[in-house]
């Protein structure tokens, strides 16, 4: 039987914390959210190793979805800055692994994933974890989710050339909207603020 507690911790201490990952909270949860619980059950001894988790190919007309490796996730989410009261948007949450790490920190948080059968799973994982200021819905990315809005943060899963600017008018006054930019091929975290505060911050290259 792994000792998946064991790992945690040494994901932590290993990857997380020597990646200029500071937040307090954000470092509780890492500990405390079952990674492993959010990998499909083959690739289960893969959950704290230091890359990325392929959760579904893109193969007969469906989109690659993977599970972001912990150490830019972790960086990603620092990013965002989320506040105790936030209501957060989490575009390509895939199984929910990043969903449930921001309810630790956030008000609530609504999970987005285009892929319906990942969403359902994602759903019933917060609800086994017992995670109640969740919900993981199924929709488009790049429509965001308007019916919930405005957000004080949109977390972006994966790379974009810029944080898409109808994403960050989702965002409520004086919100932020995080995302991985991919320039010239080097994936960088991204900050973005929208209306008169509108700004890029990087955190350097993942």
């Amino acid at each position: 039987m792994n000792d998946y507690s064991a790992a945690r911790q040494t994901m932590v201490e290993s990857q997380i914390r020597p990646n200029q990952v500071t937040d307090a909270r954000l470092l509780r949860a890492l500990l405390s959210i079952p990674r492993e619980a959010f990998v499909p059950a083959d690739f289960r001894s893969l959950a704290y190793a230091e890359d990325e988790i392929m959760l579904q190919p893109g193969i007969g007309g469906r989109e690659a979805r993977c599970l972001m490796a912990p150490m830019p996730l972790a960086r990603l989410i620092q990013l965002a800055e989320i506040e105790s009261g936030d209501l957060v948007l989490d575009i390509g949450c895939a199984t929910g692994y990043s969903t449930a790490l921001m309810a630790r920190m956030a008000e609530s948080v609504v999970g987005l994933e285009s892929d319906k059968d990942l969403a359902d799973l994602a759903s019933q994982t917060l609800v086994d974890l017992e995670i109640d200021n969740a919900a993981v819905v199924s929709g488009p990315l790049a429509e965001g989710y308007p019916a919930e809005g405005p957000f004080d943060v949109i977390v972006l899963n994966g790379s974009v050339p810029e944080v898409p600017s109808t994403r960050i008018a989702a965002t409520a006054q004086g919100g932020r909207a995080a995302g991985h930019r991919d320039h010239r091929r080097r994936a960088r975290a991204s900050r973005s603020v929208p209306q008169q505060q509108r700004s890029h911050q990087s955190a350097g290259c993942l």
